[in-house]
């Protein structure tokens, strides 16, 4: 959970609509470090050790594309995170944490191994053959899912993970494929994917508001009641194995830390307005949008 907002991926004003987004990423910008690096991570060791099954899901054809991953994490902590994190010979230290991995004899997934380091969440996708056409989800370690269940979408091509999502078989489903056909190794693309919840939890699998939470949000406690989730996903080619690796970082705000001005209210407000009623209720936004858009209005006044 952090005090001010990061990101506001809808600062452009523009009607709200389903958009890829994408934009190049510098190299040393990939793995995105803060001050609740620690907090994080013991969240992710409590579901780890409680609810591994619903966080971590892997194929067996996804293991070298995962050893890559991992590798590639572990040389990006080495060259741009060295204050942070300490190697001695096959021993890893997160200073914050004080956790030391003897990364030679871990017998973790390395794509566990890659979540419980770092507050990125990891996803290796896989061509099924040469053509590059269509891509399947073949391994993740999700601790921070937002309404969705990585079981439910493990194996599965890009159309059908994104099935549920109003739109996006008729908007982006080509597009998306053929970016994942052209992606080329040494280019980190990123971009920010934006929700509205009710509650400030990082886990969370399929969760519904129930009426008596959705009823307690009124136009004056809005500000208080809402937490703006934000996930920067970056995408990159695994030069080795060929895969897709997909991260996903996740920031937490209440929204009254979130929106501080007039132009971020009326930015908001704008996207959550044009926002359609299926997509509104797909994100879980639509039995509170009332109320949203009446704070929403006061706070682009002040």
């Amino acid at each position: 959970m952090t005090t001010a907002a990061p990101y506001l991926p809808f600062s452009d004003g523009k009607p709200f609509a389903l958009r890829m987004g994408l934009q190049p990423l510098p190299a040393e910008q990939w793995i995105e470090i803060g001050e609740d690096l620690a907090a994080q991570l013991a969240e992710k060791r409590k579901l780890l050790a409680t609810r591994h099954d619903d966080v971590v899901q892997t194929l067996p054809q996804a293991q070298p594309a995962s050893e890559e991953a991992l590798k590639l994490l572990l040389d990006h902590l080495r060259q741009y995170h060295s204050g942070r994190f300490t190697f001695d010979g096959g021993t890893l230290r997160n200073v914050a944490t004080g956790e030391q991995w003897d990364l030679a004899q871990s017998s973790l997934h390395p794509l566990e191994q890659a979540t419980r380091l770092v507050q990125e969440d990891f996803c290796i996708l896989q061509a099924d053959d040469d053509t590059g056409d269509t891509y399947h989800l073949t391994a993740g370690a999700v601790c921070f899912p937002s309404n969705w269940r990585l079981s439910d979408k493990i194996g599965r091509a890009l159309i059908d993970v994104h099935g549920p999502v109003p739109g996006y078989a008729e908007k982006l489903g080509t597009p998306v494929d053929r970016f994942f056909k052209n992606l080329s190794a040494g280019t980190i693309m990123v971009r920010a994917n934006w929700l509205i919840h009710a509650t400030p939890e990082l886990f969370q699998s399929g969760h519904k508001l129930d009426a008596a939470t959705a009823a307690a949000i009124t136009p004056e406690n809005a500000g208080e009641k809402l937490w703006l989730r934000v996930e920067r996903q970056t995408l990159r080619r695994l030069p080795q194995s060929g895969a897709v690796l997909f991260t996903i970082r996740t920031h937490i705000t209440r929204l009254r830390e979130a929106i501080r001005d007039v132009k971020s209210g009326q930015d908001l407000a704008a996207a959550v307005r044009t926002m359609p009623d299926d997509v509104a209720r797909y994100r879980g936004m639509r039995i509170f949008r009332a109320a949203l858009l009446e704070w929403l209005e006061v706070r682009a006044t002040r």
